[in-house]
């Protein structure tokens, strides 16, 4: 399979998780437990498959900052699926999305990378467009939607946490990475879940079962599989560009499946911060005349 479309496959699935997330019946953490559990299952037998084998010297020098990552994503998850709870698909997404300004925030402190003018320009408007977000929610629907908002930005964070940590593990593949992630982050939450929850997620109901093996399988599993496996061969920019397919699929589904409430003063907010983060990583050349 061409990788743009592996890549965009990958992202209209990642756009549909708020979809079924809607049809379990389980806690934001007993989900997110399951669902890393089931992708980690089915990508170490992906991994399998291809004969692949695990390298544990570079594995043990990474531990620290592998046992971190799958800290972030337990933290994403759980904090994304409580949003859906509490807020319109549109809204979470768009909460979940702010990700990319803690990134730029963060990185001149973490990463030591510049922070250019245009990039300080982009995090203006989409802090901009996340008060019109915001605000809408404050005036419009009411302090439960405001609290999904909330999650889904805290999600933002814990993914912005795993995008920089990332940035430090050297010498693993993105697949293997991806599979001791999901691992660490269902040893994680396991603990917790039982902790929280006690053992009520033996009891979760029998129409929650396809849902719950679709969102592990295909939105975890063959998601990530194709997200990584396409990447390979992707130049930065294109990764950019066609990253905002996920929201895009995501508010489709919020406002023709779901008929979720989306108004204008959200729309503009919605167009200023997904416009400015593709703005800011986007690079323009300049080419001369012949």
């Amino acid at each position: 399979m061409n990788s743009n479309i592996q890549f965009i496959v990958s992202m209209i699935i990642f756009g549909t998780i708020g979809l079924v997330v809607r049809y379990i019946d389980l806690s934001a953490s007993e989900t997110a437990f399951l669902s890393s559990l089931i992708g980690f299952l089915f990508l170490s037998l992906v991994f399998y498959k291809q004969r692949r084998t695990f390298i544990w010297r570079t594995i043990r020098k990474n531990a620290i900052i592998l046992v971190a990552s799958g800290v972030a994503l337990s933290g994403n998850w759980i904090f994304l699926y409580r949003s859906y709870e509490y807020t319109s698909l549109a809204n979470a997404t768009l909460g979940y999305y702010f990700a990319p300004v803690f990134v730029m925030l963060l990185s001149p402190i973490i990463l030591k990378e510049p922070l250019p003018l245009k990039k300080i320009l982009c995090m203006i408007i989409a802090i901009i467009g996340m008060t019109f977000i915001v605000g809408n929610g404050i005036t419009a629907a009411g302090k439960n939607d405001v609290l999904g908002l909330i999650w889904g930005i805290a999600a933002a964070a814990f993914y912005a946490s795993l995008m920089l940590l990332n940035k430090f593990i050297k010498g693993i593949n993105r697949l293997e990475v991806t599979i001791i992630q999901l691992g660490t982050t269902a040893s994680i939450l396991l603990p917790y879940v039982l902790f929280t929850e006690g053992i009520t997620i033996l009891n979760v109901s029998v129409s929650s079962l396809p849902f719950i093996l679709l969102l592990g399988i295909i939105n975890t599993g063959v998601g990530f599989w194709l997200y990584f496996s396409s990447m390979e061969n992707l130049k930065g920019q294109s990764i950019a560009m066609l990253s905002y397919i996920d929201p895009f699929v995501a508010i489709l589904i919020s406002g023709f499946i779901l008929r979720e409430p989306f108004t204008l003063l959200q729309m503009i907010g919605g167009i200023l911060l997904l416009s400015s983060t593709f703005v800011s990583e986007m690079r323009f050349h300049k080419y001369k005349s012949i």
